[in-house]
């Protein structure tokens, strides 16, 4: 009997650790100050697109107000939103993401 329950307690075990994590949106916003070539390097560097879709992206940014950097769990959302923050903080840009989730 007891060789049941072990197996039992392995498949919750199991069925727990393989669930999918929530995805969340990292999003930029616009504004006035920071260069779009700011914004092109920074979309390059951290969250790695390729310059042709960085520079869609920017654009967007540009002309909408906000646009999706990336879909990410929290926690590497969370991390690229810091690192943008800081990349920012050091050129003395302004620049803004968030995140939503999916």
């Amino acid at each position: 009997m007891s060789d049941s329950r072990e197996d039992f307690d392995f498949e919750i075990l199991e069925k727990e650790i393989t669930k999918t994590p929530s995805l969340y949106k990292v999003i930029m916003f616009n504004d006035n100050y920071t260069t779009m070539d700011f914004v092109v390097d920074i979309l390059i560097e951290v969250f790695n697109k390729k310059e042709e879709d960085a520079i869609k992206i920017m654009l967007d940014i540009h002309r909408t107000g906000s646009g999706i950097c990336g879909v990410f769990p929290y926690e590497i959302a969370e991390t690229k939103v810091n690192i943008v923050h800081s990349k920012a903080r050091e050129k003395g840009f302004p620049l803004r993401c968030g995140i939503e989730k999916e």
